[in-house]
């Protein structure tokens, strides 16, 4: 029996480890996919408070787990399937085992959106990926393609432009979705194309991939573009679908109050995650030590 089990292991869910293995209580963090999360993989994190010349998302996530360790959360690697809610406490299930615990908390975060064309599935970790500064590096001295108008996918194709001999940005509109800063850099780099008020309709190749096929919103003609690598960066996707019960928007973040707390006594709910506004860093960090604190006070009642 654990006192508190806390599904994903990113900013949030390493923060209110660290809360609550301070307050030692009995705490295991199941992660499935990667220690840190999506923080994990970003190239330069310069907007975190007490780094002023920034700091890698990877060594950033790595301080964050030594700490929760330290206060003596245990952290395992296992898929969690469900989350059983019952009146002597809960069970969380996953792909390896069965867990009993006094309480819950969900930071699971959020995955990144698929394109749903012809063609992704098939070539996914054959040319298509969804993360950059993870699989950048195949594509050294090769022409890739980004696909999104928004902050990660502006830092995407810059962290590309560095490892690439040529990255085009395709994206369904006119302006970008992010930072001016972001823009100008995007604006002022050789390597970079902007392929705009344009969507992807398919992708081609034979063993990998070789081409997108890219369709005007506007005039509907087609363009083929050759390219080695096509990167995935149009959003998130929420889900919170393995606990039955819970309130949640029609995009799966789950509704809480200002303590974490989610509409079934017991779990909480902290960072992305979260129906919220702000999906960055610092306020998954707050979310997570207010998550932290609420699961405290809620076993000590």
């Amino acid at each position: 029996m654990y006192d508190v089990i806390i599904l994903g292991a990113g900013p949030a869910g390493l923060t209110a480890a660290i809360y609550t293995g301070r307050a030692w209580l009995k705490t295991l963090v199941l992660e499935s996919a990667m220690i840190g999360g999506n923080a994990a993989i970003a190239d330069n994190i310069d907007n975190y408070p007490g780094f002023p010349f920034g700091i890698l998302g990877g060594e950033l996530m790595e301080n964050f787990r030594q700490q929760a360790e330290r206060f003596g959360a245990e952290i395992r690697m296992e898929q969690v399937i469900s989350v059983v809610n019952a009146p002597e406490g809960k069970k969380v299930v996953t792909t390896d085992n069965e867990y009993s615990t006094r309480a819950v908390i969900i930071a699971t975060g959020a995955r990144r959106r698929a394109l749903t064309v012809e063609g992704e599935s098939e070539y996914l970790g054959r040319g298509l990926s969804y993360c950059a500064t993870c699989d950048g590096a195949f594509f050294r001295n090769s022409v890739v393609a980004v696909v999104g108008g928004g902050e990660s996918a502006l830092k995407e194709a810059l962290y590309l432009a560095d490892i690439a001999d040529k990255v085009y940005i395709i994206h369904r509109r006119e302006e970008f979705r992010a930072s001016p800063i972001s823009v100008d850099k995007i604006r002022n780099n050789s390597r970079i194309e902007c392929k705009l008020n344009r969507i992807v309709t398919r992708i081609e190749g034979d063993s990998v991939m070789r081409a997108v096929i890219l369709q005007d919103v506007a005039t509907k003609e087609e363009e083929t573009l050759k390219v080695e690598g096509l990167f995935v960066s149009i959003g998130l996707v929420a889900d919170a679908d393995f606990v039955e019960g819970l309130d949640i928007t029609s995009d799966g973040y789950i509704f809480t109050d200002n303590d974490m707390r989610t509409s079934i006594k017991g779990i909480f709910a902290a960072g992305d995650i979260r129906d919220k506004r702000t999906r960055q860093i610092a306020s998954a960090v707050g979310d997570g030590a207010q998550a932290g604190v609420a699961a405290t006070e809620y076993l000590k009642e």
